[in-house]
Order: structure tokens, then sequence, then C-alpha cells
């Protein structure tokens, strides 16, 4: 239950700037079913919630640099819901909750950029169609997050969280280490408190990633629940959006609105009509007991990491899950078609989706003429996976589709067969390694990383924090087969109440 503290009470326990005196209550910790309960009783307004994200913004930010831009309606916005709220009419279960949107999101009279100076011209026309739907919900829409410049995929020597339009975003737990995967201004926004909720989006790693390195809460859909429609695209084959927030429940509740069927997405005309609708309603302490999961260690790689998914394994069996070792097998085949596929599909999927921005280069050529000229773009590293594309084959080639099917295939096989073989619920496995120090000249860190599996197939996985390296969070995975997204946020909010390790940030300029 929320506390509703005097300003006396308040400031002796809840050390820093994540205290919000005007509201009473320690904004890190705060839920959403605890938020709309104060705002049903009077002693909150949207309006109140809203000013306290936009000061932390005004403020906090400076350090982090998530936030590229706050919507200037935001507060109107807010207004409006509070009137909705108090004649009887809110809209759904985010009414009057601010959300960040990753800046790849079209938005309603929001530049939406995916990070390019080459997209900085008249804003997209309509909203995507997931922001469609959290209008619908309610949600008050706060802005537009950093992101790694084009989800990630212009080099191949990038620097997660770098942007032409928005520059470096910064891990909040530690400022001078990376904040992981192309989601970078979603995962630490919400871990800095800016936002309740935020929308982020993954090809291979980018909702999962930057959720466990900024220790918070991500999911990755299935391919499907959610419209990419109005999403700046890498692959229509891998590509979703997805929810990132400090908490399961808030995770669980954004995916029952953000999930729905578009016309334009073909994708999401495939999932069962018996697929849930209420993702909180399946959220049950006891998900565990009974259970059995399978634990892909990826052991011997970090020592940190080893001993807190050790830890991470004995409370699930103290939860009551029956915990059996596993190894997914293709891995090694996967990882070498993944990626010439990708290319194919970026060279067809980017195109499609430019041509709804006619002030942009329409082409991926354009794109490395327009980065050629600009006197930013070019400035930390290259764009030689741009110039792959430019030349890269039809997805009517022979070699492209085998690589496609054979890609897909072997994902899924990884993770059905692995489920079927032990009788398994789920597959748990560290999210990736902690944080490295952001380096232009070395680019991206990556030891370790788990989300290729999921990500390819196209099935969910939803990351919680599991621990401590230091100063720096630990994500665990919960993966699971497809369409069974409530299983696997019901497996990570049992853990995750079993298992309450995550702390609000301390800015740390380095460790």
């Amino acid at each position: 239950m929320l506390a509703v503290l005097s300003l006396s009470v308040l400031v002796s326990v809840i050390p820093g700037p994540i205290a919000a005196a005007s509201l009473g209550f320690d904004l890190d910790r705060a839920t959403i079913p605890q938020l709309q309960r104060l705002m049903d009783r009077g002693a909150l307004t949207s309006v109140r919630l809203t000013q306290a994200y936009l000061d932390r913004i005004r403020t906090v930010d400076k350090k982090v640099n998530a936030v590229l831009k706050v919507d200037d309606s935001a507060l109107a916005q807010a207004r409006a819901s509070d009137q909705r709220r108090k004649r009887g009419h809110a809209r759904g279960p985010l009414e009057g909750i601010p959300v960040l949107l990753k800046d790849n999101i079209d938005t309603r009279g929001l530049t939406t950029t995916a990070g390019s100076r080459a997209l900085l011209g008249a804003p997209p026309s309509a909203d995507a169609t997931l922001v469609s739907r959290l209008r619908d919900g309610g949600a008050v829409v706060l802005g537009k997050a950093n992101l790694s410049e084009w989800a990630n995929f212009r080099s191949t020597h990038s620097t997660s969280g770098w942007s032409g339009v928005g520059g470096q975003t910064n891990n909040p737990y530690v400022l001078d280490r990376n904040p992981c995967g192309s989601s970078s201004g979603s995962g630490a926004g919400v871990a800095a408190s800016l936002a309740q909720v935020a929308i982020g989006t993954e090809t291979d790693g980018s909702i999962v990633c930057p959720s466990a390195a900024n220790g918070i809460v991500g999911h990755k859909p299935s391919l499907g629940l959610v419209s990419r429609t109005g999403v700046v695209p890498i692959s229509l084959e891998q590509d979703t959006a997805g929810p990132m927030a400090r908490n399961v429940v808030d995770v669980a509740i954004t995916l029952s609105v953000l999930q729905g069927r578009d016309r334009a997405d073909k994708a999401t005309l495939a999932y069962p009509s018996a697929q849930p609708t209420d993702y909180e309603h399946a959220l049950r302490p006891n998900a565990l007991r009974g259970t059995r999961i399978g634990l892909w260690r990826l052991a011997g790689i970090d020592k940190d990491v080893d001993r807190i998914v050790e830890q991470a394994a004995a409370t699930l069996r103290t939860q009551g899950a029956t915990v059996v070792e596993v190894d997914l097998p293709y891995q090694a085949e996967i990882g070498e078609i993944e990626f010439p596929a990708l290319i194919t599909e970026i060279a067809r999927d980017l195109p499609a989706y430019l041509r709804h921005r006619p002030q942009a280069p329409q082409t991926i050529q354009g794109l490395i003429d327009f980065n050629r000229r600009d006197p930013v773009e070019l400035s930390k590293f290259g764009q030689e996976l741009f110039e792959q594309a430019a030349t890269a084959p039809s997805p009517s080639d022979p070699t492209y589709r085998a690589q496609r099917a054979k890609a897909t295939s072997l994902a899924r096989r990884s993770i059905d067969e692995t489920l079927a073989a032990q009788h398994l619920d789920a597959i748990v496995a560290p999210t990736n390694s902690p944080a490295w120090p952001t380096n232009y000249e070395t680019g991206d860190a990556y030891i370790l990383g788990t989300s290729t599996p999921a990500a390819v197939a196209g099935y969910p996985s939803t990351t919680v924090p599991a621990g401590y390296a230091g100063e720096l969070p630990v994500g665990l995975s919960f993966i699971t087969g497809r369409w069974a997204d409530a299983k696997s946020l019901a497996l990570a909010g049992a853990f995750e109440k079993a298992n309450p390790v995550r702390r609000a940030p301390r800015y740390l300029p380095k460790v």
C-alpha cells in the first residue's frame, strides 16, 4: 500500500530528489494502481503528477540526458484527464499516467527522428497506432525519449544511447556507464523517475537490455501483439514495441492497453482470439509454485552475473519452482544468419516508412549521403550497416529467404524444444552483463546477452531486476513460448515480489 506521508516524515525517510514534496510520496516506488487509488480519492491529480515528472526532467535529466523533447501539451492533457475522472468518464487503466515514447514512434505534434537529424523536418501527421491506444487508455504523453540512432542499426561500431539529435544518454546508476540498447532513453528515463512508464522498441535486445542495465522491468512482447504501424522499422520480421517501467504491474497494465489488432500490421491479425487482454489480472504472488523453470546460466563469462544467477535460482526454488539446468541449442547458427537477413529487411522496410515522411531522404542511399554532408552524424562512428543495406540482396533473393526462414525456425526450435524436452513453464537467463563504460573509440562492449532466441523467434521475454554488481544492476529474463506473455509476466512478477532488490539510482559520476 502506498503511504501518504507528511512532509516532515517524507524528508527523513526518502533520500534525494525522488521524494516529490508536492506529492507526499516516493515517486520511484509508486505503482499505477497506487496512483489511481490516490487520484480516485482526490488525494492526487494528474496535473500534480505530470508536473512532478516535468520538474524532474527539468532538473535530474541534466545528468542523464534521456528526454529529447517534452510535449508542450502534457499539462493540458493532464487537466483533461482530471476533468474526465471528475465526471466519471475515465478512459482506462492509464488514465492520467505520464508516459514517455521512444523517438522512433510517430506522435502527433512532436517530431519523430529515430535520433537522426535527417528526420528533423515536419512532424508526422498522425499518431502511431500504439500511441492512439495509449491516448484511448487515458495516458498523458509526456514527451519523446532519446535512443540509439536508427535503433542502433547504422554502424558496426556504434555506441548505444547516442544519437545525432540527442547526444549521449547516460546510465543513471553510474553516469559514465552505458544505458545499453536502442531504447536507452526509455530505460534511463524510467530508472531516473522521469516518467511512470516508457515505451521502447526491440529488434534484438533493445527493450530487455536497457531495462536490465538501468535496473527496471521491460517486456518484449510476442511479435504481433502490439502494432508497429507508425514505428520507424529495422525489420518487420522481428520488430516490436513494448512497455518499460519500474515494476511488473505497471508493465502488465501498459501492455494491456498497447495490445490490439491493426489491419495495417498483418502480424497483429495472427494472435489467438483467446489471448488475455488484462495482464494485471494474470499476476499472482505464488505464480512460481509448482512450476518447472529452465536455467540458462551462461556461466563463466562474468563472476558477478554468476553470483546473481545463483541467488536467483535459490529464490526460484524457495518460491516452489523446480529449477532445471538447460543450454539452448542452435545459437551459433542463428547468430550467423540473423544479421545478413536484417540487412535485407531494413533495406526493404525503412524506405517504406520514409514514404510517409516526404521531407526526409527517401532511400538508404539518400540517408547515407545526408550523413556524409552533416557535421554531426558521423562524428562518433560510421554508417557501415547503412552502406551494406544500400546494396543488400532483394527480399525475393533465395539466399535471403533461406536465411530468414532458417533463423526464425531455429530460434523457435531452440525455445520450443527446450521447453518440451524438460516439461518447462519458462526459461530464465541473465539478461546481460553489467553496464560498460561509454567509449566512442571501442564502441559497445557487449560481454553477455540472451535476447536473441526470443527476439528472432518472436516470443515474449520479461526482464526484471535480479541484483547488483556493485552499483550496477543486473536483470533476469523470463522467456516463454509464443503468445505466453501472461505467463512470462506472471512468473517475473512473482520473482520480483520474492526478490525486491531494485533501488533508485544515485547518479554517481563513475565507480
